[in-house]
């Protein structure tokens, strides 16, 4: 039987260090990175896609916000500039992965879903914004959100909460899909926030961590492996010290002792372990973080195993 996996793009498969983000930048990142999924296609594996979408958010924000000033055009809340741009970046991910499939004589097709990830009212993180977004101030507005300043002294930017997530709408229908042997891109960007009222689901202000929302994903759809990209080949302890030391495999137990220990850092490689983790104790398989480019070597990245 197939093996199914979900792999969730990280923020370089769209945007690379110093790139301005242009349209045809990201097309020639994605198609890049989607490049790289071919060992496992190949393999004949069952394909769920995550993906992040922080720089495409905070560029919805800032046109939004010169819409409103300059032409009156009103202003569009974070749940849908989170809708707007997973379906943007999915078609970038369905545009490029349609003919990397072509070029490699793969008979599969890609299918995106525009995904709602519940979250719940009363998580602690509503009372603790702690997530960046949007562009930087010279000082706070007095528009009722959150400012933080920024402690490298560019002013000061709004801050959300980041909730965890707690499920994810038609998840069933992404697995059946993907078992069908579509490619599914969903969970974009975290998933677009939305919380339970009276027994429906209503957008908020907010960012979901996309590897938490693409481990949940892996959870509930059933996946044997759930593979985080990032922009180096394996986690490391004491990174960029002068005793560096790059982990191979490690157990739930092992990664736990590393977070707590503070080995890895937060808004960066911590979140990434913490997704790991949730898979794995939840019955997943095995979680692999690396570089794209190393998918298909057996022993690539580093590996958290019960």
């Amino acid at each position: 039987m197939a093996k199914l996996a979900v792999v969730a793009f990280g923020g370089n498969a769209l945007l690379r260090s110093g790139q301005k983000g242009t349209f045809e930048e990201q097309v020639a990142n994605v198609e890049r990175t989607c490049e790289n999924l071919v060992p496992l296609l190949e393999q004949g594996y069952q394909l769920i896609i995550g993906h992040g979408n922080g720089p495409q958010v905070g560029n919805g924000l800032l046109r939004h916000a010169a819409g409103e000033k300059d032409y009156g055009l009103p202003a569009q809340p974070m749940d849908f500039c989170g809708a707007e741009t997973q379906g943007s970046i999915a078609y970038l991910i369905e545009t490029a992965l349609d003919r990397v499939l072509v070029r490699h004589k793969l008979d599969r097709k890609v299918v995106s879903l525009v995904t709602r990830v519940e979250v719940k009212a009363d998580d602690p993180m509503f009372q603790n914004p702690t997530k960046p977004v949007g562009p930087y101030y010279p000082e706070a507005p007095a528009d009722g959100a959150v400012y933080k300043e920024d402690p490298k002294g560019r002013g000061w930017r709004k801050v959300v909460p980041s909730p965890v997530p707690v499920g994810i709408a038609n998840v069933d229908l992404v697995g059946r899909l993907a078992r069908e042997g579509y490619v599914v891109v969903t969970v974009g960007g975290g998933g677009i926030p939305v919380v339970r009222q009276e027994g429906a689901l209503k957008g908020v202000e907010a960012v979901i961590d996309k590897d938490l929302a693409s481990a949940l994903c892996a959870v509930k759809t059933g996946a044997q492996e759930f593979y985080i990209l990032t922009d180096v080949p394996k986690v490391y302890v004491n990174f960029r010290k002068a005793d560096e030391r790059a982990l191979d495999v490690i157990t739930v137990a092992e990664a736990k002792k590393l977070l707590a220990d503070g080995q890895f850092a937060e808004g960066s490689m911590a979140p990434k372990v913490r997704a790991g983790i949730l898979f794995i104790e939840n019955g997943g398989g095995q979680c692999i973080i690396t570089e794209a480019g190393e998918l298909g070597n057996p022993s690539c990245g580093t590996r958290i195993i019960k």
